[in-house]
């Protein structure tokens, strides 16, 4: 009965969800809450901290306050909260947590458009955050209010929990947290398990599954001299160089994984020298390296140490980040509730997979709570110019959200 409810209220309502949807997220993207490493905030002199995140967080606070929803705000520094909305009396242990980030990445460049100023087109919303990841939010704290308003909370005995987070979108080099690893080692939540809808994939895939990630700095130590004697120093990038090309070819051991490709290997940084007259006394690079089960931290460093020591020069190696693969069973009553209530109310049944990509699926995963990627949007829209999300998909996502939480709280 209740998801009848849910279902024809969102017949009768979907014009005036669709206008709030929109109306929510264009009020959200406007707020410039980019995540980038503190060495990179000089090139956004608007931020005071990386995220800045309490911009969007007042606006989340505010509709949470007109919908009469009950939240709680977490925050390490009052620049970067956390805000979790709640539905439901919460006399049963079931906690369904919808997890969605409030930063996003810089508009970078090839707009055809202000990424600031979200547009409507053939259907589609295009601004920065649109996809990834406040249209999201936007649908899921209005799958809040109409829990609020057609469930409400005594017909739910776990509690729906809506989460706008902080801190997904960058890493520091001091590995701090502000998000929801922040959340968790405090104990500010606890659900029984999740939905992070930051994966695109149109809602027709359910990530069960995540590659592990290693982060890995490599240093060759030369000697700095003058670039007119170079016979009195020894240059640290000829030994880079050979490096890379071992790096290149490099093929690193594994098992194959039902779910997930096999482990990839990219450069994605190289530093050498401080001028053309001086013989560079250090170079480094970094590789972001995909791990699959098996794979363990002690494993992949030894393989890359012996590539290193086939390189005659003298280098250094550290791991700046590492985490380690996830995966929850397909059968799980969660995907279950979302391959059963997306094929009763879209048509069509979502598959399981894995990806090489992280969510914050994969920390939640790890501290034993069960949680899956899912949502709306291309995934192929992620970060780019002229970001852009379907706004049915984001009222579509909404309703689904609502279902499966009535299946698995109710």
């Amino acid at each position: 009965m209740l998801k009848s409810k849910i279902k024809d209220y969102f017949e009768v309502n979907r014009e005036a969800i669709e206008r709030d949807i929109v109306a929510l997220t264009t009020e959200m993207c406007r707020e410039r809450t980019v995540n980038v490493t503190s060495d990179k905030l000089g090139e956004h002199p608007y931020l005071s901290a990386r995220g800045d995140e309490y911009r969007v967080a007042d606006i989340v606070k505010r509709s949470l306050d007109e919908w009469h929803i009950p939240y709680q705000q977490f925050a390490r520094i009052p620049e970067r909260p956390n805000v979790v909305g709640t539905v439901g009396r919460g006399k049963s242990n079931a906690k369904l947590l919808v997890a969605a980030h409030m930063d996003v990445v810089p508009a970078g460049d090839g707009w055809t458009s202000d990424p600031w100023q979200v547009i409507v087109r053939n259907g589609n919303m295009i601004g920065r955050g649109v996809l990834d990841n406040k249209g999201p939010l936007a649908s899921s704290l209005v799958a809040a209010r109409v829990m609020k308003q057609v469930v409400g909370d005594d017909q739910l005995a776990g509690q729906f929990m809506i989460s706008a987070l902080s801190d997904e979108e960058a890493t520091d080099p001091d590995g701090v947290d502000y998000g929801i690893e922040f959340l968790l080692a405090e104990k500010h939540i606890q659900p029984t398990c999740a939905i992070i809808p930051d994966i695109g994939e149109n809602m027709k895939r359910i990530d069960i599954a995540e590659k592990g990630r290693m982060v890995v700095k490599i240093t060759s130590i030369g000697k700095q001299a003058h670039g007119s004697t170079p016979e009195r120093g020894v240059n640290a990038i000829y030994p880079m160089a050979a490096l890379v090309s071992k790096f290149e070819k490099m093929r690193m051991n594994f098992a194959p994984h039902p779910l997930l490709v096999e482990p990839t290997m990219n450069l994605g940084e190289i530093h050498g020298g401080a001028a053309a007259n001086i013989v560079a006394g250090e170079c480094s690079i970094v590789l972001d390296i995909r791990t699959l089960p098996g794979q363990t931290r002690e494993k992949v460093v030894a393989e890359l140490q012996r590539v290193i020591d086939s390189v005659p020069g003298t280098f250094k190696i550290h791991i700046d980040e590492w985490s380690d693969p996830h995966k929850i069973e397909p059968d799980n009553p969660l995907v279950k509730a979302i391959q059963q209530n997306t094929q009763e109310f879209l048509g069509f049944t979502p598959e399981t997979f894995g990806m090489g990509g992280g969510t914050f699926a994969k920390t939640l995963v790890l501290n034993g709570i069960p949680a899956v990627g899912f949502g709306p949007g291309d995934d192929d829209a992620f970060h780019l110019a002229d970001e852009y999300v379907e706004i049915k998909q984001l009222v579509d996502f909404a309703g689904l959200m609502c279902l499966v939480a009535v299946d698995l709280l109710a």
